[in-house]
């Protein structure tokens, strides 16, 4: 029998699919890359038309000699690394690495790591696409001679050990960009007017907001502009001059890709992007389910196309309608051409087999996988099913020349809503709960004006910053956690709560970028970068090209940055602890452990002390603060600052108050707060303050 042998990325595959293939195959993993540009020099011989050199990666030596060994057993190699751009490069490294040009062998492809889609593979094997590989090879040699050109730069006018990357310093102006929207905003005071109405005949008021003056909508601006429209309506009566209903659909979400799953896992189930990907990659990769074995549950979690095969839409049908009923399936879509271009034929993020319901393998998969597993599950069935549906009415009210005016809807038909919910819908339904006509009889109750201010905008967090990257065209699917790792592992970021701000040195890094490499933070020239990379997988554009045409440029500007650029100072982030060695205030530092506090007057004074992020909560037992604390093994835990002296700890957050029923301490447990004591059981949902 011929000896067929299967190289694979990561070895929680190989069980799988051998157990798919049986013992006509031999299955074995890279592990990854085994073939790369070199970290002590930039690797790219410039002079020689911008070749890259690559060299085996350190410590991959024993596993390229092991697989040399396979490929002398075996009569056909199969590639079967990942299903993208990376994925094609990695299989090129092995064709080049291995020796296998006078082999016979072949690269296979599959979205999932199901038996029939691996087995479906071998019935199409193919040549390695060399477009995808130098796509790829043509963003990491940008990539590459970016930040070995750039990097230095930082290193003389800033500080050593700083990096800059094509697509990490797009995203930080960005950071920075709205972090200085927001610091130079300026509130600007409005008030709104609500009118609670009594209907004759009916128990439930109704609250009407204030509208404008005729068919004109107007804007309260002070107190002065409520009081005059109090003043004119005073003694006016209160009629109802139209009612205009009508029906509204909302449509089902789109099955995810890489950036919306990453959104709404960042979003529901509070995971940062790299969690996302990390856990989204074992369910890909394969979980153990019982009557099963190893088998993976969603498809290739790199995608930017929303496309479904037709097995998976008739899969969706038949379980809508034996679960359901007819009318919750959705029609099939047309197959309409964007225009844009997709960089992967890949389907959309789905579960390999509806069949295989959440509940039923729950107690098989760890929480976060569960969690991961169900938002996905849930989502793709949803965009298979019907628009909910809801019944509409406005009403207008009119005092005089003013208008007031309601709005409800009802839900009619629950359609996609029945299985799944998204993050940012609203509230759909705000039916009145009185019953009212163009006759009905209006009397003033009371009315409510209130003062507002207007908002700055938001913070970026991670999962807006992932949708805005995508809008902006910025990285792809497989770029957009190591991006945003990268910013907070370098320190030019720094994330609380689920906000991202920019530290000192961020904001010291992009000030050099944006004056010395404006096109490199520029998200229309990343964007472009982007769409050239895309014209290279097409076999459009050659991808020397795009090296031959940037580097000039980025050369000129590293040379005058050298030359005119003066040093920056960053000064050091302060503490308010003393140093009690000799009065001065410590300053922050990060060492391999995470940050620490350091006496500025180093080396005449060495004090160190432990850093510990306060949380303004009140120790229960001593009256000290609270602080969060991290275990040898990297748990994060509240301790108290008096601590040895204090021996309080929590690995829940105190709510800062005691129990009205027994007296210990409360914690936070989602949006409620509870007692610490669980024989207790007393808790209450916390105010918008508190979460």
């Amino acid at each position: 029998m011929a000896k067929n042998l299967v190289i694979v990325e990561s070895p929680a595959k190989v069980k799988t699919i051998k157990k798919f293939l049986g013992s006509g195959y031999e299955v074995t993993a890279s592990q990854g890359h085994v073939r790369d540009l070199p970290k002590s020099s930039m690797g790219i011989d410039i002079d020689n038309d911008f070749e890259p050199r690559y060299i085996t990666i350190r410590g991959k030596g024993e596993i390229l000699a092991s697989l040399r060994k396979e490929v002398k057993k075996a009569d056909n190699i199969y590639l079967a690394t990942d299903p993208d751009r990376e994925g094609e490069a990695i299989s090129w490294h092995l064709y080049s690495a291995l020796n296998l040009q006078n082999k016979k062998c072949y690269r296979i492809t599959f979205n999932e790591i199901t038996k029939n889609a691996v087995k479906e593979s071998f019935k199409h094997p193919r040549e390695i696409d060399m477009n995808l590989v130098d796509a790829q090879q043509a963003r990491r040699v940008i990539d590459r001679v970016v930040g070995y050109s750039i990097s230095p730069v930082m290193w003389a006018k800033v500080k050593r050990g700083l990096s800059a990357g094509r697509v990490q310093s797009a995203a930080l102006h960005m950071v920075c960009e709205r972090e200085n929207e927001i610091d130079a905003f300026i509130p600007e005071e409005y008030w709104t007017l609500e009118a609670e109405l009594g209907i004759k005949g009916e128990k439930k008021p109704i609250i009407a907001k204030y509208y404008g003056r005729g068919g004109e909508k107007a804007k309260l601006t002070s107190k002065a502009d409520v009081d005059k429209v109090l003043s004119e309506v005073k003694g006016k009566k209160f009629t109802v001059t139209d009612i205009t209903t009508g029906t509204r659909i909302k449509k089902a979400p789109l099955p995810f890709i890489t950036s919306t799953l990453q959104q709404e896992a960042g979003k529901l189930l509070n995971f940062s992007t790299s969690k996302t990907m990390s856990v989204a990659q074992q369910l890909y990769e394969g979980v153990e389910i019982k009557g099963e074995g190893t088998v993976g549950i969603i498809t290739y979690l790199r995608t930017d196309s929303t496309r479904i095969s037709d097995e998976a839409l008739a899969q969706a049908e038949k379980y809508l309608t034996d679960h359901f009923s007819p009318e919750y399936v959705a029609e099939r879509p047309e197959n309409k051409d964007t225009g844009k271009r997709i960089q992967d034929a890949h389907e959309a993020i789905r579960p390999t087999l509806l069949e295989r319901d959440p509940e039923s393998i729950k107690s098989q998969l760890s929480r976060d996988q569960y969690r991961l597993y169900k938002l996905i599950w849930q989502r793709f069935l949803a965009s298979r099913m019907t628009p909910a549906s809801y019944e509409t009415m406005s009403v207008r009210i009119s005092a005089g020349d003013h208008v007031f005016t309601v709005s409800s809807g009802r839900l009619t038909f629950d359609g996609y809503r029945k299985v799944y919910v998204q993050s940012d819908d609203v509230e759909d339904e705000k039916a009145l709960e009185s019953a009212i006509t163009e006759k009905s009889v209006l009397s003033v109750r009371e009315f409510d004006p209130r003062q507002h201010f207007t908002q700055p905008p938001a913070h970026y967090t991670e999962s807006s910053l992932v949708r805005a990257l995508e809008e902006q065209g910025i990285g792809r699917p497989s770029t957009y956690a190591p991006t945003i790792t990268t910013l907070i592992k370098r320190r030019y970021v720094t994330k609380e709560q689920k906000n991202l701000y920019v530290t000192d040195i961020g904001h010291a890094v992009d000030d050099l970028m944006d004056q010395a490499f404006p096109s490199i933070v520029n998200a229309k020239f990343t964007a472009n970068i982007e769409s050239l990379l895309d014209g290279v997988e097409e076999g459009e554009v050659k991808w020397k090209t795009i090296i031959r045409n940037f580097y000039p440029d980025l050369k000129e500007s590293v040379d005058k940055a050298n030359a005119e650029l003066e040093k920056v100072e960053i000064r050091e982030e302060e503490s308010d602890e003393v140093c009690e060695k000799c009065g001065r205030r410590m300053v922050i530092k990060y060492g391999p452990s995470g940050k620490f506090l350091a006496c500025p007057g180093y080396p005449d004074c060495k004090n160190t002390k432990p850093y510990y992020e306060k949380t303004g909560i009140e120790c229960p037992l001593c009256k000290n603060e609270v602080v969060v604390k991290i275990t040898r093994k990297g748990r994060k835990y509240y301790g108290c600052l008096g601590y040895p002296e204090c021996d309080f700890m929590s690995w829940d957050k105190p709510a800062g108050k005691a129990c009205p029923k027994c007296g210990k301490f409360m914690v936070v447990k989602g949006k409620k707060s509870v007692c610490s004591d669980k024989t207790c059981g007393y808790s209450e949902n916390l105010d918008e303050k508190e979460e």
